[in-house]
């Protein structure tokens, strides 16, 4: 029996399966031997440990309330054992339970457990309550609004209308609640109100879900998932955004049809210049292949809801040229000033931003803690930051100069700035909420990702690392991505054993002044100050060098 034949025997489904990539789901399940002993992704591990680290510290501080009221799952048992001990504590009807696992279920695949399992003691059964590594809601000051989402008292359960915060959507957590509602109500141990619960980063209290319209589509991802892995649906790659931290993306060593890299660029699969929906969509348009994008003619498609359908086209036909850009408008613009600094933040996943890194006049100029983050010393060097980015403006218009600060990709700035303005409000020099928005929101914050995208279609990706090679500039750590650095600095600030790597330290810096640089790089090509350089205007070829399918391509540098 081959290991493929074999792998759809027995095969058993969680509920982490059930969003992401469904040919992923298949190459795992069908090749289980081929990533054995691959090492893990230094980032996903990272989040891993964040979120056991983040689970330990919620459960201590919950049982350590109300002791007598929690029953707690031996983790280190066996999940059989752990099962056996879950579905006890359900029979003599314990309040909380703690690391529950619910027997797995041979006939539907069904294998899941839940962080905690409340005692609905109004209806009877349990309800799910998971607790995940990531934010479930955002703050909204309280004002009116058509909905406000139900959450609870960490202590209590006592679902009430929240006006101090949205949700914030996260399909997976509602997936894992329905899939768990399903193993409970197996048992009969489901809760008639039909809910579950989320505990986020924040640990300040319980976002409830109303799994009622949730549960049909559940059934119907549920089924498609199981299909896949016991070998009933057959699956092809395509591009999406997990491809860039996924083991089967470029296998070495492999058959081609197990590296999706290959399979893609071989079969010159759409999905490389319009991954993701875009590509689904086009299939069900008979649009399978990179040329027969760049070949459309006559109207788009009625259902297109994404950019210009034109640049769609333009893409594939870049795509096939080699054009690692093309210029949606003749003349390139980006606003310039008198006085211009760049700007880049390094953070450690959700716990803070610790190095702002600036450029101005060719010099470089850090402003950081190497205090593992959380730490109140965030605030001293956003402060330092702050004030030092407000003095350089202030000159500028005192001496009648115009004053513009550059970043590339603002979303990471603007909420590190945000969230700063928010912890430390009060510490000298931390600005408020409302100086943060002032200048976030005006002309002089300059997004450059933006920039870019509004004037450039890029086949290969928009990111920095993508489009400021182009323009000539080059990193001088060849490893140099934000999945790294995080690595980088746990070594940096002796996050796992308290021996600090000053090297690392270097590293950041370094990468994070290459950064502000390629962002400097960038703007000077698009729009540069002097004659005689480099200029995108001449060397990126036009939308309308690629108009007609057979036309010659320009590229860059012909």
């Amino acid at each position: 029996m081959s290991e493929r034949e074999r792998s759809g025997r027995g095969a058993f489904l969680d509920a982490r399966s059930l969003i992401g990539c469904r040919h992923r789901l298949h190459l795992t399940a069908t090749y289980p031997r081929v990533l054995s002993g691959v090492a893990e992704d230094a980032g996903v591990q990272q989040r891993r440990d964040a979120a056991v680290a983040h689970r330990e510290h919620v459960r201590d501080t919950l049982v350590a309330v109300q002791p007598e009221q929690w029953v707690v799952i031996d983790p280190a048992q066996p999940a059989a054992v752990r099962a056996e001990a879950t579905m006890q504590a359900c029979s003599e009807g314990a309040l909380h339970i703690w690391g529950a696992v619910l027997p797995q279920e041979p006939d539907t695949g069904r294998r899941g457990g839940s962080e905690i399992l409340l005692r609905d003691r109004m209806r009877g059964g349990y309800i799910p309550v998971i607790v995940v590594n990531h934010k479930v809601t955002d703050a909204r000051q309280p004002d009116p609004a058509d909905h406000h989402p139900l959450t609870s008292d960490l202590y209590q359960w006592n679902p009430q209308p929240d006006r101090h915060v949205r949700t914030r959507t996260q399909p997976r957590d509602q997936q894992r609640l329905a899939h768990l509602y399903r193993m409970l109500q197996r048992h009969g141990l489901a809760s008639p109100a039909l809910v579950g619960g989320a505990i986020g980063l924040a640990f300040d209290r319980i976002l409830i879900h109303d799994l009622t319209g949730l549960l049909d589509d559940y059934d119907r991802r549920y089924a498609d998932r199981i299909a896949v892995i016991r070998g009933e649906l057959p699956t092809v790659p395509s591009k999406v955004p997990e491809c860039r931290q996924c083991p089967w993306w470029s296998r070495s060593g492999t058959p081609d049809e197990l590296s999706c890299e290959r399979w893609l660029t071989e079969h010159h699969d759409v999905s490389l210049v319009a991954p993701g929906s875009r590509a689904e969509l086009l299939r069900r348009h008979d649009v399978e292949t990179v040329e027969e994008l760049a070949g459309w003619s006559g109207e788009a498609p009625d259902d297109w809801q994404y950019e210009p359908f034109a640049e769609a086209v333009v893409t594939a036909r870049a795509w096939i040229s080699g054009a690692p850009l093309v210029r949606r408008v003749e003349r390139l613009q980006v606003r310039r000033a008198d006085v211009e600094v760049d700007v880049d933040l390094e953070s450690y996943q959700e716990y803070g931003a610790y190095l702002w890194g600036t450029l101005l006049d060719g010099v470089y100029r850090p402003f950081v803690t190497w205090d593992p983050v959380p730490t109140q010393d965030e605030g001293r060097s956003f402060a330092e930051f702050w004030t030092w980015l407000m003095a350089r403006r202030t000159e500028a218009a005192a001496t009648g100069k115009t004053f513009a600060a550059y970043c590339y990709s603002r979303n990471a700035e603007d909420k590190w700035m945000y969230e700063s303005a928010r912890r430390f409000a009060g510490m000298p020099g931390v600005p408020t909420e409302q100086q943060v928005r002032e200048f976030v929101d005006g002309p002089e914050w300059v997004d450059m990702f933006q920039v870019v995208s509004e004037q450039f279609i890029c086949p290969n990706g928009k990111g920095l690392k993508k489009v400021a090679p182009v323009a000539g500039f080059a990193w001088r750590d060849a490893e140099a991505g934000g999945e790294a650095s995080m690595s980088w600095y746990r070594l940096a600030v002796g996050y796992d054993d308290g021996e600090i790597d000053l090297t690392q330290r270097t590293r950041l810096l370094e990468y994070n002044e290459d950064d502000v640089r390629a962002t400097q790089a960038l703007r000077e090509w698009m729009v540069p100050s002097a004659p005689g350089g480099r200029s995108a205007e001449a060397e990126v070829p036009s939308m309308a060098d690629f108009r007609e399918p057979d036309h010659p391509r320009r590229t860059i540098g012909t």
